[in-house]
């Protein structure tokens, strides 16, 4: 550097360059707020003007620091449901990443507002409130349909396997499993039994530890058994052998299912409904069946629970169309759903025969009928089309945010996470099709630029 200085000086003949150089040791003391920190029109102001207009009774009666009782005042619970509603709109997903984040990020603290927030706090309120979801989901749609920005004209409903927190290698046959427990049981009691020969302070909360790690393994071991006959009653319906049924001891109520690749790996189904027009998730489900067929009757039902009425239209995949789910909706949707191809059938001089697979088969009843009728025409086939732009674009963007690998375990906790990725994603469209809701300006066009 004093060099290429010096070289400079002699070239020209003018002294040396006078340079703004860093100086990172230096003191500073600047005046200002963290409300200084955001744009008006920040997303982080977005997320929070949705949470504090929504019913979080629940979570603050569960509050035990109240008056002058003994204990640590709680963090406000507004403030545990923003950080997780914006850390999935931006992505994040772990609970260490968005405390780290909740010291060095602008947006972060200006949602803490001062509050110092851990990842213990973070990590079991995302995994313990399945209820609320559910309930400020019904919420949502019944906000939106009372002010007219959703119509339940037409639905459509995908199923998106999710890798479960469970690996390949933890899943065993009901010898193995006893064998676990017994193992798991004695461990439990030996630790037992150490906590109570050497009670001293110095290693209580290690071994408080172990203990309660040990008896977390013996309860899902437990759990796994008991989900054994029902993945045995699975197997045999899909033809394999009962005795060759296996559960997790990880997470018992993962399954092996095939996922998008072609593999196979222990996942769980998430199952959304979203209006096609408005794009907004009206159901919500998080079952254990790798298959989609017998999920359309529980869907609608599900749907008409939370709005009062059941969509005119409902559109999924090939793989949900089964006879008796149609039936058991025909009363209250239109099914629009693709119509298998039937089974190849030859002549008695072995030539293929031609089958219209719209044509209504004997033994079908009179919903299955008028549905294969009704998909043999170009109106069916155009409204079939937006199942794709619907259903596919919201699980692409459940992905896009991280809903890859689920980063808990059991179906109330999982549940409990779905519930955030589907309430950050209608916040978004609530900022597009109703922004008084959430006191964002009254311009839907301006508010959704905005928000995007």
């Amino acid at each position: 550097m004093q060099q290429a200085q010096a070289k400079a000086v002699a070239k020209r003949g003018h002294g040396a360059p006078r340079l703004l150089e860093p100086n990172r040791r230096q003191i500073q003391l600047r005046a200002s707020d963290l409300e200084s920190l955001l744009a008006p029109d920040h997303r982080a102001r977005l997320v929070w003007g949705y949470v504090e207009r929504q019913d979080l009774s629940s979570l603050f009666d569960a509050v035990k620091a109240r008056g002058s009782n003994a204990g640590r005042a709680a963090i406000d619970p507004r403030i545990l449901f923003a950080l997780w509603l914006y850390a999935t709109l931006e992505g994040v997903g772990s609970g260490r990443e968005v405390a780290r984040l909740s010291r060095e990020h602008d947006a972060y603290r200006w949602i803490c507002g001062g509050v110092s927030v851990n990842y213990h706090a973070l990590n079991d309120f995302r995994s313990a409130n399945e209820a609320l979801m559910d309930d400020l989901l019904t919420d949502n749609v019944a906000a939106l349909a009372a002010v007219g920005a959703i119509r339940l004209e037409r639905v459509a409903q995908d199923g998106m396997r999710v890798r479960a927190d469970a690996g390949a290698a933890s899943f065993r046959r009901q010898t193995g499993l006893q064998q676990h427990l017994r193992e798991a049981g004695e461990l439990v009691r030996s630790l037992k039994e150490q906590a109570q020969s050497d009670p001293g302070q110095a290693k209580r909360r290690e071994r408080a530890a172990q203990l309660r790690a040990a008896e977390e393994r013996e309860q899902r071991i437990a759990r796994a058994l008991e989900q054994l006959p029902e993945v045995a009653a699975a197997k045999k319906r899909q033809g394999g052998k009962e005795e060759d049924a296996r559960a997790s001891t990880t997470d018992p109520d993962a399954r092996v299912m095939k996922m998008a690749d072609g593999g196979f790996r222990p996942a769980v189904n998430v199952q959304l409904a979203t209006t096609c027009d408005e794009q907004v998730i009206v159901g919500m489900d998080v079952v254990k069946a790798g298959s989609d067929m017998a999920q359309l009757a529980a869907m609608v039902e599900q749907v008409e629970q939370r709005l009062g009425q059941a969509p005119a239209q409902w559109l999924v995949d090939g793989g949900f169309p089964a006879h008796e789910q149609i039936d058991g909706v025909a009363s209250k949707t239109t099914v629009y759903a693709p119509v298998p191809e039937p089974r190849a059938q030859k002549d008695e001089y072995g030539q293929p025969v031609q089958q219209d697979k719209h044509a209504p088969k004997p033994g079908d009843s009179p919903a299955v009928a008028e549905w294969r009728r009704r998909m043999a025409s170009q109106e069916a086939a155009g409204i079939y089309k937006q199942r794709a732009a619907t259903a596919e674009c919201v699980n692409a963007q459940a992905r896009n945010r991280g809903l890859l690998r689920m980063p808990v375990r059991g179906l109330a906790k999982i549940r409990s996470v779905v519930g955030l990725f589907v309430l950050a994603h209608n916040l978004l469209r609530t900022a597009v099709l109703a922004p008084q809701l959430i006191g964002w300006g009254t311009n839907p066009s301006a508010a959704g630029a905005r928000a995007a």
